[in-house]
């Protein structure tokens, strides 16, 4: 497993465990409501970065596309 694929995983396993714990949710749902996601797409593309960024910036991603229907990025 590469470097890339592995800090990919473990981002993963910290959307779920926030996702368990902030929406009261099963694991297994958890777990389906990021695979099924346009953030889960955008973070297993390497050339797009995020898997770099912070669980709680691609938290707050999750949560946009949950809320509203897809990611929301503020302006800069």
């Amino acid at each position: 497993m590469g470097k890339e694929q592995q800090m990919i995983e473990y981002m993963v396993q910290d959307l779920v465990e926030m996702l368990t714990e902030t929406q009261s949710i099963e694991y297994d749902v958890a777990m389906r409501t990021i695979y099924d996601s346009q953030v889960y797409e955008k973070l297993i593309d390497t050339e797009t970065g995020l898997y770099r960024e912070s669980p709680s910036y691609v938290y707050g991603l999750l949560q946009d596309e949950l809320n509203f229907g897809h990611i929301v990025q503020a302006e800069v």
